[in-house]
């Protein structure tokens, strides 16, 4: 269900005022992008299914006290995203695991396949485990989540520029680890789109 900005913005009045199916749709239109985001950062599934869950009870639970101040409240959401997932890092030292995630993905592969997607997995994560946090957060949030830089910038609680600067330096950094612009490499792309399995 695609809803506009208007439409959030009344859903969100209703579900302030009690009307649980108005939260419902917000979580309906909202409980992807932020399952995405979150399951990019940890390592079991199980935990970014816990941990959406848990961000959306906290979403629930400070609701009543939500106020715009200029943040829409996918904004708003991310940024409680954001902060759980940092927190969950925190104390439990996990990572995402992404060829674990492909594996998942990818049932119906040959084994050979699943071997060479394995194996460039594993190099972007070793790529995105030489990023800043912050560098990471703006990857995760405009690739994986599918959030303007607007959107993500709100989320941060950056300015948009400065989450274009973070993800034209990540992508920069993710392309010469992965050594996509290299002439050995045979690869070439705009630092916009990085080719990434």
């Amino acid at each position: 269900m695609g809803l506009d900005d208007a439409a959030i913005e009344r859903l969100v009045d209703e579900a302030r005022s009690g009307d649980a199916s108005a939260f419902g749709h917000l979580f309906d239109h909202f409980h992807l992008p932020v399952y995405r985001y979150v399951a990019c950062r940890v390592r079991r599934s199980s935990d970014a299914e816990d941990l959406t869950q848990s961000i959306f009870v906290k979403a629930l639970e400070a609701l009543p006290r939500y106020e715009s101040r200029g943040i829409p409240f996918g904004g708003w959401l991310f940024r409680l995203a954001r902060n759980a997932v940092i927190d969950f890092v925190r104390t439990s030292h996990e990572h995402a695991d992404l060829a674990e995630s492909a594996e998942r993905a990818g049932t119906d592969v040959a084994p050979d396949d699943l071997a060479v997607t394995r194996q460039e997995i594993e190099a972007v994560g070793v790529a995105l485990s030489v990023l800043t946090n912050e560098q990471r957060d703006a990857i995760a949030l405009r690739f994986f989540a599918g959030l303007s830089a607007r959107e993500a910038a709100d989320a941060m609680g950056k300015q948009e520029g400065t989450v274009r600067g973070l993800q034209f330096r990540a992508i920069a950094a993710l392309r010469r680890q992965l050594l996509i612009d290299a002439p050995e490499a045979g690869m070439s792309g705009s630092p916009e789109s990085p080719r990434m399995p």
